[in-house]
């Protein structure tokens, strides 16, 4: 039986000390990270030497992006027992998948992640603060290797996120109240260049403690594919970044609200480049409107109101909500988890596949408070 809550890791200190408490603490599923990413690659003929040599690609654009992620995962690997290449593929992921089905010219699963995003500004919000929320739909065995990190580093913002064990982040805030999460785009300008791996930008983000930098790690960092990217403040702020690898695009919130599937939207980039959504995540554009469609409809909207708009079943299994199910490319795919943060007051929640787990797991960013249900 799956677990009904994602364990909580809490480090400190130096990238380098952090990293070794970090491989430590969640070794187990830090390995069971790598052993899903390494038998995909395998599935499509990638040998070890082929996987060290796309790290090696990646490893100095992470470096001149900022050396202490290197640190830090040399750091995890050490702890866990486990190769540097293995951990920067866990953060990297995306991006080698992708260049591994294109030197393999597989036709396996792709490698994004389709999620529904939602950002509720104070004016929209029954008790005036700011909810930021999302749901991770990708291959439901990640409900066993996903964890909730608590940073506390040697200098800069404190910071909780959820992430893949052995990821620096995914989801999350930070004491100075910014709040990112992110959807998976795909675009004809996807994987010309190495790029910084989006989990990496996701963690600069973090790392910001003004709103403006925040905005700057996203939207002037290459990357290597397309990428949503939702950044808010708890002061009332919120940005939608609709990436290219070489061009950012801003969404600005509609009616106090922005929500956003896996397809693009703005009108800007719809003329520049050639959406390629269609194949992949074809419900996108029902689960953009049907979240939308729900919220709008409400005077003021609470943390109750977004769990059930994310809670949808329409189109089920292909819902916003959705229940483990197997793709036709043979692996089973879930909303692996809803999260709903209000920074303004440091308190996440978190549902563990919550088609069939609908409970909420409270993860206070307070040191001295432990996860509740």
């Amino acid at each position: 039986m799956p677990a009904t809550s994602f364990p909580l890791i809490s480090i400190f200190g130096s990238p380098r000390e952090r990293g070794l408490q970090y491989g430590r603490q969640a070794e187990d599923r830090v390995r069971r990270s790598v052993a899903l990413y390494s038998g995909r690659l395998g599935q499509i003929g990638i040998s070890e030497q082929d996987l060290t040599d796309m790290v090696g690609s990646y490893v100095p654009v992470i470096e001149a992006f900022d050396p202490a992620f290197i640190e830090e995962m040399t750091g995890i690997a050490e702890g866990a027992g486990l190769s540097f290449d293995q951990i920067v593929l866990i953060n990297a992921r995306t991006e080698i998948l992708a260049k591994a089905r294109r030197r393999q010219a597989a036709q396996a699963e792709h490698s994004g992640d389709g999620c529904t995003g939602v950002v509720v500004l104070p004016e929209r919000s029954q008790t005036g603060e700011l909810i930021h929320a999302q749901n991770w739909d990708w291959i439901a065995e990640c409900a066993e290797t996903a964890i909730v990190l608590r940073v506390q580093p040697d200098k800069g913002p404190s910071y909780q996120t959820f992430t893949e064990a052995g990821g620096l982040a995914r989801s999350g805030m930070n004491d100075r109240g910014i709040a990112i999460t992110a959807n998976y785009l795909e675009s004809d300008r996807d994987f010309a260049q190495d790029g910084v791996p989006l989990s990496l930008i996701r963690r600069m983000v973090l790392q910001q403690e003004h709103m403006a930098m925040a905005m700057r790690a996203v939207a002037a960092t290459g990357k290597s594919a397309s990428n949503n990217i939702i950044v808010s403040h708890k002061d009332g702020f919120g940005i939608s970044f609709e990436c290219a690898p070489d061009e950012a695009f801003n969404i600005y919130p509609e009616n106090g609200l922005i929500v956003h599937a896996n397809h693009w939207q703005s009108p800007t980039a719809l003329l520049k480049l050639r959406e390629q959504a269609h194949g992949s995540w074809s419900d996108s554009f029902y689960r953009d409107w049907r979240v939308r469609h729900e919220l709008e409809q409400l005077p003021k909207i609470g943390v109750a109101e977004v769990k059930k708009a994310l809670a949808d079943k329409f189109g089920y299994p292909y819902s916003v909500c959705r229940p483990p199910y197997r793709t036709s490319r043979g692996h089973v795919s879930a909303t692996v988890a809803t999260i709903v943060m209000r920074p303004a007051s440091g308190e996440m929640e978190l549902a563990v596949l919550p088609a069939e787990n609908p409970e909420f797991t409270r993860y206070p960013t307070r040191n001295d408070s432990e996860a509740t249900e």
